[in-house]
């Protein structure tokens, strides 16, 4: 069919815009519009097309990413990105995106318990333990773990390997009578302690420690017991989190923002007994009581739903990858070709961190020659390699290689600080 038009009005919005225009709607008709310069008839064609997808294909879109060596947020895994693009407009046919749904629709629901079961079955999480998908990072976790697990006259005990650990224990001074018994601080936390050392306090009520620290490059490799026989260890696991297999048991309450390992920013997980519900102190605000959120499953208000589907979508990946041993074989050897190539520099890059207890997640490194680290860091940035400031409190690098880093960006780092040495030596 043809239809045929002479008003100036229409004219002169199509000179306005000189390319021709496709207005596309599914399963309807296309319309072309041929710009004409003067005020000439011009023609509509109409004409039946064939039905755009919802989405287009994954594999046409083009792969133009970095390798991102943030410490948080952080890069996700690829296949993890592209599952949730292509339903992010249509959630297994629900009609609706996840970020539209209802939180206490079944849909929704669906989608926090799944994620809650691979998460049990990835950390072995025996039924003991409460899962809790909360907001406001790890950091509120810092007021909220005293706050219900003790009385504000209650010792307890914190084990301080750097900057994260600190400030949880000042956070606590708060609401309860906490005590360092171990601080890094005055050897600029390069090293975990001898447990058998160690001065807890006969009553503490827990023992706290930070099993990663992001910012210094220091894990846990084992875990102290609290001397305490009715103390419970306590755990913020942020950024080594599924990242090896830990024994859940051996701790009362474990806590990590997702937003470096298992997805992104605006969730924080809370593993705890459920033993220790039930006793939070009479201030406690009702969004930071544990017993409020396990008894309603999450729900007790609107949850960061996209970040808990995203969560549920990377334990989905871990699993298919054979679980946390072979994740961590991964990041033992991702890790350890980095270290090498640290340590074979004859200097001119060096690792402060003593080597029993390095991170497999975060690799601080500084230059022999500091005024280099500019150019280091900007030629890293033109080889499409970002993120590697070390932090603003210590300085130097960082490269935060998580779960989804993958081999590639390590050797590719690994060829890069190879090359700028050897140009620059």
């Amino acid at each position: 069919m043809a239809a045929t038009a002479s008003t100036a009005s229409l004219s002169l919005l199509l000179q306005k815009t000189p390319l021709n225009h496709a207005f596309l709607k599914p399963n309807s008709t296309t319309f072309t519009l041929t710009n004409q310069r003067s005020v000439t008839p011009f023609s509509i064609s109409c004409s039946a097309t064939t039905p755009i997808q919802d989405r287009p294909s994954l594999q046409s879109q083009p792969q133009d990413r970095v390798f991102n060596f943030a410490a948080g947020p952080a890069t996700l895994p690829e296949n993890v990105l592209l599952k949730a693009q292509s339903e992010l407009y249509n959630w297994h046919g629900s009609g609706m995106s996840v970020m539209e749904m209802s939180h206490r629709g079944k849909d929704f629901r669906s989608i926090i318990e799944k994620a809650e079961a691979d998460l049990r079955t990835l950390l072995s999480i025996p039924e003991n333990y409460a899962i809790l998908f909360l907001q406001g990072g790890a950091t509120t976790q810092f007021a909220a773990i005293p706050l219900n697990l003790c009385r504000p006259d209650d010792t307890v005990d914190y084990l301080v390997t750097g900057s994260w650990g600190d400030k949880a224990f000042k956070e606590a001074q708060k609401y309860c009578k906490p005590k360092v018994i171990w601080s890094g601080k005055s050897e600029k936390y390069v090293r975990v302690p001898s447990f058998d050392g160690l001065e807890q306090s006969p009553n503490a009520k827990y023992l706290h420690i930070c099993a990663n620290e992001t910012i210094y490059g220091v894990e846990f490799k084992d875990y102290p017991v609290p001397s305490n026989p009715n103390g419970v260890l306590v755990a913020d696991m942020s950024s080594n989190f599924c990242s090896k297999p830990v024994d859940v048991t051996k701790f009362g309450l474990i806590y990590a923002g997702a937003q470096k390992n298992v997805g992104p920013s605006g969730v924080c997980i809370v593993i705890v007994r459920k033993d220790l519900l039930g006793n939070a102190q009479e201030v406690t605000p009702v969004m930071l009581d544990y017993k409020i959120h396990a008894e309603n499953n999450s729900l007790y208000n609107t949850p960061p739903c996209f970040g808990i589907y995203m969560c549920g979508l990377v334990f989905e990946d871990l699993l298919k990858q054979g679980g946390l041993e072979e994740v961590e074989k991964k990041n033992k050897n991702k890790a350890g070709i980095l270290y090498n190539a640290i340590d074979e520099s004859k200097g001119f890059y060096r690792c402060p961190v003593e080597k029993s207890v390095r991170s497999l997640m975060n690799v601080p490194f500084t230059l022999e020659k500091s005024e280099l680290e500019a150019e280091f860091l900007k030629e890293a940035a033109k080889e499409k390699m970002v993120e590697l400031k070390g932090h603003r409190s210590v300085g130097g690098m960082r490269a935060s290689i998580y779960n989804a880093m993958p081999l590639a960006g390590i050797d590719k780092l690994v060829a890069f600080m190879k090359d700028f040495q050897a140009r620059h030596a």
